[in-house]
């Protein structure tokens, strides 16, 4: 995990025996459920949920991806790191990592995002301000 330095957001969650399978780890659902935790921690950091509060104008999740490497297990818990992959006009991605208690990379996922007026259903440019907050991350 030392490579994960440039990772400015983390997030640990516990796993719960429900999220199991009859594998007996941890469902792979789960680990969606996981990176939206963290996708909605970058929300709340930059400002993001707070907009669409006051605007109806927020993100909006338009592709999201998990690639798995090692089955995660109860009882224990989950670590996400997140960092902003890209800024484009109207989009961004985010990248996750996540791992068990022991620091074993167990996914990585990948979301992309667009700024989304609700009121008129249709995207709108990232600000400035908005960019400047994100690089944050």
């Amino acid at each position: 995990m030392k490579e994960d330095s440039d990772f400015k957001l983390s997030l640990t969650l516990r796993i719960d025996w429900s999220e199991m399978d009859t594998y007996q780890h941890v469902n792979n659902v789960n680990f969606m459920k996981y990176m939206q935790s963290a996708r909605v921690q970058f929300w709340e950091v930059t400002g993001l949920a707070k907009l669409y509060a006051e605007t109806k104008k927020g993100p909006m999740l338009v592709s999201t991806k998990c690639d798995f490497k090692h089955p995660l297990f109860f009882p224990g818990n989950v670590l996400i790191k997140t960092k902003v992959a890209f800024v484009k006009n109207s989009s961004f991605g985010l990248y996750h990592k996540l791992y068990n208690d022991e620091g074993t990379l167990c996914a990585e996922g990948h979301d992309i995002a667009v700024c989304f007026d609700f009121n008129t259903d249709k995207t709108f440019l990232v600000t400035d301000e908005l960019r400047q907050i994100m690089s944050r991350y």
